[in-house]
């Protein structure tokens, strides 16, 4: 069974903080000059623009921002403290480990 309110409050910690799970960027995102890159990841840190249509469980993992003409989402994703197989309860972080992925939307 799913908690939502819990595996939000989670995926809100990991993505306002980049603590408590692993952030991974894509070459695309990997490759911009320093001020992109900084200016991006402030935007994926402050996104707050959840709706119905992009967030229907209500677990806030996943986003997407345009940036210089650019699209890029992030995501993120529940893997087991192994990172071999997905988590048994991403509501519970001693059993889980998350994943933040940022991607130039191209990349997808």
């Amino acid at each position: 069974m799913t908690n939502p309110k819990t595996i939000r409050i989670l995926n809100d910690t990991l993505r306002s903080t980049f603590w408590t799970g692993k952030v991974m960027l894509t070459q695309g995102v990997a490759c911009l000059p320093p001020e992109e890159m900084a200016a991006l990841l402030t935007a994926v840190r402050t996104f707050d623009a959840f709706t119905e249509g992009n967030d229907p469980h209500g677990e806030h993992d996943f986003g997407s921002v345009d940036q210089d003409g650019v699209r890029y989402f992030w995501k993120i994703d529940y893997y087991d403290t192994a990172c071999e197989a997905g988590s048994p309860d991403p509501a519970d972080p001693a059993v889980t480990t998350r994943v933040l992925t940022i991607m130039r939307a191209d990349e997808y």
